[in-house]
């Protein structure tokens, strides 16, 4: 994918719960203190819990004179409904990365579409399913290089609760394995 810019603008949606607004909290995190300048938002539904979810990132290593995402880059899918609402307003070339579980619609031809176990791996591997997210920001850094793994590391563990930074670690570098072995990268 060849760019004109250095802004990368980032999409995470899933359902309440599955904690894309934290995945997306660390990814803004990790590169800021790569000394990249970052905005984030995000939104869900009034449901909190279950219902549709979403947090947005915009990247860059200049100015960020719009801080709203446009049309992403990158979108990280945790469920169908989010694939199927925002699967198809994304960039010309976007990256769409899904679990392997959900179905894939028949309008995402030009798009680059990984899909990976990311909630089968942190239910079977890691052995928590409420780490999905960071199994998803392992996959994202080794495939984006959002930051280096140490700073990477040092964001997953200023925003996690004291006590779970071993499963956490785990979690990520499960999710540095997914991305690894998609032989894709982007930037």
């Amino acid at each position: 994918m060849k760019r004109k810019t250095t802004r990368f603008e980032f999409r995470f949606s899933g359902s309440g719960g599955q904690g894309v607004i934290l995945c997306s909290i660390i990814l803004a995190e990790a590169a800021f203190l790569a000394g990249k300048r970052v905005a984030q938002s995000q939104s869900y539904g009034p449901e909190a819990r279950g219902g549709l979810c979403r947090a947005e990132l915009v990247v860059d290593e200049g100015e960020i004179t719009y801080p709203k995402v446009m049309k992403p880059d990158f979108l990280l899918c945790l469920t169908q409904a989010s694939l199927d609402k925002f699967g198809v307003n994304t960039a010309e070339d976007a990256l769409i990365m899904m679990d392997k579980t959900l179905m894939e619609p028949d309008d995402l031809g030009s798009y680059n579409v990984v899909a990976l176990p990311i909630l089968s791996t942190a239910s079977r591997v890691v052995g928590k399913a409420m780490t999905a997210n960071i199994v998803a920001v392992g996959a994202i850094n080794e495939l984006l290089n959002v930051a280096p793994p140490e700073i990477l590391e040092e964001a997953v563990k200023m925003h996690i609760p004291k006590g779970t930074e071993e499963i956490n670690m785990l979690a990520l570098n499960e999710g540095r394995k997914l991305g690894q072995s998609t032989k894709m990268t982007i930037r």
